[in-house]
């Protein structure tokens, strides 16, 4: 299993050198000012400030940033070198003082000790981990007693279909990897890029029970008919910022959001 490690962070590595110069990701205009956090994960924070959050899977770093532009206490982790290295850059570019961190989900208590009042998570990021009861046991470990675990994700009915939407090939949900060979990126299908990617689909479910196991008390569940980016193929935006599968418009869900809750320690 180390070797969907290998495979995944080298797949990264490559795309963070054109997500970095993409128009997707627009990182000029970030710089200047611009917030990637969307309206359903605003939301779902609410204020921030003094809070300390632990961002899970950060890319580089632009959603952490925004965090602590609005006042949080920012630690972001990813397994992709390259991801750390822009993100610290990007960092030191915007003039704030997130701490990022090289490593896995499932090594990070090895490489990191302190607890967090939110742990968070975002668009595409369990299923590039195979054992949900072991991320959500790193969520436990890292959370403070009343602490809020914060989720959205890309709903796993999406990643059933084929690369454009026309037919189902994948389970609903499976313990089995997927393994794929990807050209391009969803920020720019043009690139002059090949990897190897290994992937899981977890079901709803299978997130949502390993939180529970793990003690936290699920306090939010949502549904969405749209994603907030244009990262799919064949897509509508049915308006601003709000994207569907043409000839699936409002048929199938699209993300889903979780916030929990660890419970504070009763004396």
């Amino acid at each position: 299993m180390e070797d969907y490690l290998v495979i995944n962070r080298k797949l990264w590595n490559d795309r963070t050198k054109l997500h970095w110069e993409s128009k997707f990701y627009d990182v000029k205009s970030f710089i200047e000012g611009n917030d990637s956090l969307n309206s359903i994960e605003v939301e779902l924070l609410g204020n921030i400030k003094g809070k300390k959050v632990l961002h899970l899977q950060c890319h580089f770093g632009m959603d952490s940033i925004s965090m602590a532009r609005r006042g949080a206490m920012v630690t972001g982790i990813d397994l992709s070198d390259e991801s750390i290295k822009q993100a610290r850059i990007l960092n030191e570019r915007s003039g704030t003082k997130v701490g990022f961190i090289l490593s896995d989900v499932y090594g990070l208590p090895q490489n990191l000790n302190k607890q967090f009042d939110i742990v968070f998570t975002s668009y595409g990021t369990v299923g590039w981990l195979p054992d949900m009861n072991k991320w959500a046991e790193v969520i436990q470990h890292f959370l403070k007693p009343g602490g809020k675990f914060i989720m959205v994700e890309f709903h796993p009915v999406v990643w059933m279909f084929d690369d454009n939407f026309k037919k189902i090939i994948y389970k609903y949900s499976d313990v089995d990897p997927i393994i794929e060979e990807l050209e391009g990126t969803y920020a720019n299908r043009e690139a002059d890029i090949r990897n190897r990617s290994v992937s899981w689909n977890h079901g709803l479910a299978t997130v949502i029970d390993a939180l529970l196991e793990k003690g936290l008390v699920l306090e939010g569940f949502q549904e969405y008919d749209h994603s907030p980016y244009d990262c799919f193929k064949n897509t509508i935006e049915i308006e601003k910022g709000k994207f569907q599968i043409k000839g699936l418009e409002g048929k199938i869900p699209m993300l889903y959001s979780v916030s929990a809750l660890k419970k504070s320690v009763v004396s």
